[in-house]
This record gives C-alpha cells, sequence and structure tokens, in this order.
C-alpha cells in the first residue's frame, strides 16, 4: 500500500477517534457541571449520592468502565443494548461521558467552591440575587480559575479515545490494527503519533490563547 493510501485509511479512523472526542467533550461538560452542584447541594442524600459516584468512577480505570457498559446488561438482564458497529460507539462515548462528567464536576466545584465568600457578600450587599451573582459575579472568575486543569482533562480526552478499541470501536488504533499490523506493517503505528501530536497541538494553541484573553483577569 502507498503512504497516500495509508494516510486515507487512517484518516477515517480519526474521524473516529475526533467524533467520540467531540461528542464526549458536548456531553460531559454540562453533565459534569450537573454532578458538580449536586456535590456541593445542601440535600445531603443527593450530595452523599454524587461524590459516591465520582468516587467510584474516578476509583476504576476507563478500561474496565467501557467493558461494564458494553457486556453488563447482556451478562446481568439478557438485554444486548449496544449492537453492531454503532451499538459499540455508542457504548463507548456513554462510558466516556460518565468518565470526563465525573472529573470535570470535580474541577468545577473546586473552581466554584475557591470563589472567596466576600464576592458572594457583596453581591448580596448590592442586592443581586442567587442568578445574577452566579452569572455575573462568579462564573469568569470560575473560568479564569479551571481553565488550566480543564484543558489537561480535555488533552487527556484526546489520548484516551485509543482506549475504544477495547471493545472494537473502529477508530484510529482500531483501524491500523485490522488494516496494517495484520499484514505486518508495523511503521503506520508509529505514524499514527502524527495525527495526536498536529491534534494536541492544535487544542494547546487553542487554549493558550484563552489564557492570554482571560489574562486582563487576575484571580
Amino acid at each position: 500500500m502507498s503512504f497516500t493510501d495509508i494516510t486515507l485509511k487512517l484518516l477515517e479512523g480519526f474521524k473516529v477517534s475526533f467524533l467520540l472526542f467531540a461528542l464526549t467533550l458536548v456531553f460531559s461538560l454540562p453533565l459534569g457541571l450537573i454532578i458538580s452542584f449536586g456535590s456541593m447541594s445542601r440535600f445531603k442524600p443527593l450530595s452523599w449520592f454524587c461524590r459516591l459516584v465520582v468516587w467510584v468512577i474516578r476509583g476504576t480505570p476507563l478500561m474496565l468502565q467501557l467493558f461494564a457498559v458494553f457486556y453488563v446488561p447482556g451478562l446481568l438482564f439478557g438485554v444486548q443494548l449496544f449492537s453492531g458497529e454503532n451499538g459499540r460507539f455508542t457504548a463507548a462515548l456513554v462510558a466516556f461521558v460518565f468518565n470526563y462528567a465525573c472529573y470535570f464536576s470535580e474541577i468545577f466545584r473546586g473552581g466554584i467552591q475557591g470563589v472567596p465568600k466576600g464576592q458572594y457578600e457583596a453581591a448580596q450587599v448590592l442586592g443581586m440575587t442567587a442568578r445574577e451573582t452566579f452569572f455575573t459575579v462568579v462564573l469568569m472568575q470560575v473560568v479564569k480559575r479551571i481553565l488550566a486543569p480543564v484543558s489537561n482533562e480535555v488533552i487527556t480526552l484526546v489520548k484516551d479515545t485509543s482506549l475504544a478499541r477495547t471493545i472494537a470501536v473502529a477508530e484510529i488504533f482500531f483501524v491500523n490494527e485490522m488494516e496494517f499490523l495484520s499484514r505486518a506493517l508495523i511503521w503506520p503505528l508509529f505514524y499514527i503519533a502524527v495525527f495526536f501530536l498536529i491534534f494536541v497541538g492544535a487544542l494547546t494553541l487553542f487554549f493558550g490563547w484563552c489564557e492570554k484573553k482571560l489574562s486582563y483577569y487576575r484571580v
């Protein structure tokens, strides 16, 4: 196979990796915010439940969670929720979303609780509601505080998409294994690094730009 053919094949797999990455962010960021609010809730059963979920998800490997989402419904209930190529992708997406939502929730919780109480008190003195206080006073401070740890998690997510191959999702590593390793072609495995380096480099530049945009706001 020519270099161009190999590149095009790997690009097909990388499209799946990118789609898994993008959809995970779309769903895990808002879900993480919801979980963080639940963890900080004054309703103790809700707070304890959210913290328990976060503890379990953060304390177990993502690979194990992929297997659990894909295989456990069939093993316990005899129901195959995820079948076919699309089903495998959906199972991977569910596992990734819950995993990263829990990590993001802790980042959000730390950012929100890190805002000095004086900021809230000042907003109350000005007669702001809780909603106005959060969106007008707190939000930009939280964004500034969490940008660096969130960017680290996002970059980690790019590389973690390779774990989806464990349940036969046709991402870039799985394509390489099926198309090239089976033919004893080794070098495409290392060529994959170029795809990830370019993508991670673009994300690094983007988050660096975001940090510069927020640098006027000191906390």
